[in-house]
């Protein structure tokens, strides 16, 4: 691994001040720094003191506080329970001291005289571990701030979109009381079709808006129909009669997110329709026990144009799509995502110019 731009500190820990110095000197390299204490308390501070320390030299005998106790007092803090430590001894080599040392929080034991070559490898081995936590902690840090924008701009959309939508409604409730539109049987019934159609568009904008307003724990759970939540999400889509949705299975009840189940139904069953090539579209949908415990696995087939083997995986990535597909690239990504937040998986089964089957695995919890 090519030396990283951030250092890491090593923390030495002895009574006697030549065992610092050599121990400092053997592990000297370009991206390390060392502090040193000659006590279990001065270790202590020093370790509240210094965030970024990554790795503990500890030795074992010292006055009044040996390496044991710094341990065991190191692991029982949330801010330094993380912090790996090897303990260095001259004595106490025997099976039971060692396994003592693992047991108060030691990653590794070395002996002294030190091996000068094994030191240096085990430190070394620490070390990059270290810059692999570092780097999956920003990668974490990272993904919350990208969410967090989502989440806002999600906000912004949501609450943009409901004000006109509102005095779209109010503007065909009085369309719908007027005499020549009740008069009408056929209008009528187009009316409240396109009234149900926007008040459910309302409930969703809103269910939108509160789930920005909430973190990931608190989202509200809920007993849902599955079969119902399809059909009814079918019938608010409008489908042309070149258009057939058939269930090949019942579904279950399952207790889980209205909005994000229906998000991912609507994203497959939108993305079957908007790339189908045939003149009449077939969309058949089911469900299934899945091997893995606690979850349902659910499918969506297509007659559609398929999906070339080396696109299989391209698909589901944000802002990638398969060769012959239009659009951003964006609903497939979204779908997994939502997929993979509650601990399910994704995947297709195509036949290129026959159609697709997409699969998904969905907690029943």
């Amino acid at each position: 691994m090519s030396a990283p731009s951030k250092k890491m500190t090593i923390l030495l820990v002895d009574d006697k001040p030549e065992n610092l110095l050599s121990l400092e000197d053997m592990l000297q390299a370009p991206n390390r720094v060392f502090l040193k204490a000659q006590s279990g308390n001065e270790a202590l501070k020093l370790t509240l003191k210094s965030p970024d320390i990554g790795l503990i030299m500890l030795d074992v005998q010292m006055g009044e506080m040996d390496g044991y106790e710094v341990a065991r007092l190191l692991k029982s803090n949330p801010k330094t329970k993380d912090i790996s430590i090897i303990f260095v001894t001259a004595i106490n080599k025997e099976e039971q001291y060692v396994l003592k040392g693992f047991e108060e929080g030691a990653v590794d034991y070395l002996a002294k005289p030190l091996d000068v070559d094994i030191t240096r490898a085990k430190v070394s081995v620490f070390e990059k571990l270290y810059f692999y936590q570092e780097e999956l902690k920003n990668a974490f840090a990272e993904k919350d701030k990208i969410n967090k924008q989502l989440e806002r701009f999600m906000f912004v959309v949501a609450h943009d979109l409901k004000s006109p939508l509102n005095g779209a409604i109010g503007l065909l409730n009085l369309i719908a009381e007027d005499d020549r539109i009740k008069n009408e049987p056929d209008l009528h019934e187009y009316m409240q079709i396109v009234l149900t159609a926007t008040n459910h568009l309302t409930e969703m904008i809103t269910s939108v808006l509160d789930y920005t307003r909430k973190i990931e724990e608190e989202q509200p759970k809920e007993p849902v129909e599955v079969g119902q939540l399809l059909r009814h999400m079918v019938k608010l889509l409008f489908l042309p009669n070149t258009v057939s949705v058939e269930y090949d299975t019942e579904f279950p009840t399952i207790t889980t997110t209205r909005l994000k189940l229906q998000q991912v139904f609507q994203n497959l069953v939108t993305n079957a329709i908007k790339h189908n090539d045939k003149e009449n579209v077939e969309i058949r949908i089911g469900a299934r026990e899945s091997q893995k415990e606690g979850y349902i696995e659910f499918y969506v087939q297509d007659n559609g144009p398929g999906v070339s083997q080396r696109d299989t995986d391209r698909i589901f990535r944000l802002f990638e799509k398969g060769d012959s597909a239009n659009g951003t690239g964006i609903g497939l990504n979204i779908f997994k995502m939502l997929v993979e937040e509650q601990g399910g998986k994704v995947w297709v089964e195509s036949n290129p110019g026959v159609g697709s089957k997409f699969f998904f695995e969905w907690s029943k919890q």
